[in-house]
């Protein structure tokens, strides 16, 4: 089952991005995921699978 993900939450990833952030905020949803790096701005897209394998938290933009 897919995590509940929904654009404008906040991910924080288990491994770094090369900026040294491991937050990402969600840009688009679906099959796959369309994030940008809080850190430098950088913009990634993929497969949803590939990236909740790396997730460590969700952070949703209405319980902040």
């Amino acid at each position: 089952m897919p995590m509940d993900i929904r654009v404008g939450d906040i991910l924080t990833m288990k491994k770094e991005h090369p900026c040294g952030d491991k937050r990402w905020l969600v840009l688009r949803t679906g099959m796959d995921l369309k994030l940008r790096c809080l850190g430098c701005g950088h913009e990634v897209m993929g497969p949803r699978s590939k990236f909740e394998r790396n997730i460590r938290s969700i952070e949703h933009k209405d319980e902040s």
